[in-house]
């Protein structure tokens, strides 16, 4: 399988190298795929000068979401996670696709003793807006950080 995390930016005229506005990723449905979709996230972050603060927690929030969707979900039909963030105006989007599974995401109940279930509660509490999209070919996890919501056009 080629090395999804090539040719995450796009290049201009010249062959001058661009950033893209959004970077998509596909990667394995592995727990290998988490660190390296938080390093390559968090260095495109820095790049563009996103806050620090909204970097550690977009960083948290991909973690806790492509977590989720190797532990609970199925992978996508081709075997990988879709791995997709975007920024415009400080605020960071950041969205995984899985192939979906036999229950909507959605946060555990507080529990003192739970040893896990607390990764959506994570992401409602560090993100502005966060939701899920289901289709036919499986659901999207999404949040968005830094700044107010883009989905509700603000």
């Amino acid at each position: 399988m080629p090395d999804p995390f090539e040719g995450a930016a796009g290049s201009g005229a010249g062959g001058r190298a661009r950033k893209a506005e959004s970077q998509t990723l596909r990667v394995p449905w592995a727990t290998s795929a988490v660190s390296r979709v938080r390093r390559a996230l968090v260095s495109d972050l820095r790049d563009r000068a996103v806050s620090a603060a909204v970097v550690d927690e977009a960083e948290i929030v991909v973690s806790e979401l492509l977590s989720n969707a190797i532990r609970h979900a199925r992978p996508l039909s081709d075997g990988t996670l879709r791995v997709h963030w975007k920024v415009k105006k400080s605020v960071v989007e950041v969205e995984v696709t899985d192939g979906g599974s036999a229950s909507s995401p959605r946060p555990a109940p507080r529990s003192l003793w739970a040893p896990s279930g607390r990764g959506l509660r994570i992401v409602r509490a560090l993100a502005h807006e966060w939701g899920v999209s289901e289709d036919r070919a499986g659901t999207t996890v999404w949040a968005s950080l830094g700044g107010p919501s883009r989905r509700r056009g603000g």
